[in-house]
């Protein structure tokens, strides 16, 4: 249930999404003062929203800016989050943007910083049966040159809770001594390490696929309204969320 919930909220979570509707509510509205605020309100949202310098900068302060791991120092095992693929109409895998989480995980394992990689990821889809996005990536770490005793996967879980239940049980029957090397996008981090210290897991963060970064800004930034800025935000604000919730629900 808190999967399905999680989903359709998706839809309430998009800036764009909150434009669309208070344009909805200011053309049926037959009160023109009330017309008026929200046409203001709906401007300053769009404007605000579409601004890279800020969309950058909210970014920056949330997600997870450094590598946890030890110089020198090797670990059991390195735990790669799903999120980076998907399957088309035909169950063909692809990666997505987010591809770097599996480039850094097959470094970090080819430099002897972790000696097995743990792949957590189900299907995300809601309607759509679909095949675990663990095992999409299982063969693509096998074409990589990891040896297939290297590679641990579980292709049930479908959200970060379970991504942390599901790979703690692999971890604990194999009685392998944390802490682990924990590889995300920077942005889910923040949310992901809350979600794994609560489970009982002990992990370093390795932030990669960075959507915002220390960058010199363009005058194009800080005034030239982008619509995939405004597109951008909600992932996000579904962090801002989730941290929340996670809490609220004692996930986190």
């Amino acid at each position: 249930m808190f999967f399905i919930i999680s989903k359709i909220a998706l839809f309430f979570l998009q800036p764009f999404n909150w434009i669309l509707f208070l344009l909805a509510i200011w053309y049926f509205s037959k009160n023109e003062k009330v017309k008026k605020r929200l046409l203001i309100l709906t401007a300053l949202l769009a404007i605000v929203l579409s601004n890279g310098f800020l969309r950058n900068e909210a970014e920056l302060s949330w997600q997870v800016n450094k590598s946890g791991v030890v110089p020198g120092k090797q670990y059991e095992a390195g735990i790669l989050l799903g999120g980076l693929s998907g399957y088309d109409k035909n169950q063909v895998g692809h990666f997505s943007g987010a591809c770097d989480r599996f480039i850094e995980t097959v470094i970090l394992y080819k430099q002897g910083i972790i000696k097995k990689i743990v792949v957590s990821s189900g299907s995300a889809y809601l309607f759509i049966k679909a095949p675990g996005e663990a095992d999409f990536l299982y063969e693509k770490l096998l074409a990589s040159g990891i040896p297939a005793k290297d590679i641990l996967i579980e292709n049930k879980s479908r959200n970060t809770f379970e991504n942390a239940s599901f790979s703690k049980h692999i971890l604990d029957s194999l009685h392998l001594q944390g802490p682990y090397v924990l590889i995300s996008s920077a942005f889910h981090l923040h949310r992901a390490l809350q979600v794994f210290d609560k489970a009982g897991i002990k992990v370093v963060p390795y932030p990669c696929a960075f959507n915002a970064t220390e960058k010199i800004y363009s005058w194009d930034d800080y005034v030239w309204p982008s619509l995939d800025v405004l597109m951008s935000w909600g992932g996000l604000i579904k962090e801002y969320v989730g941290v929340v919730m996670y809490k609220i629900t004692g996930k986190a």
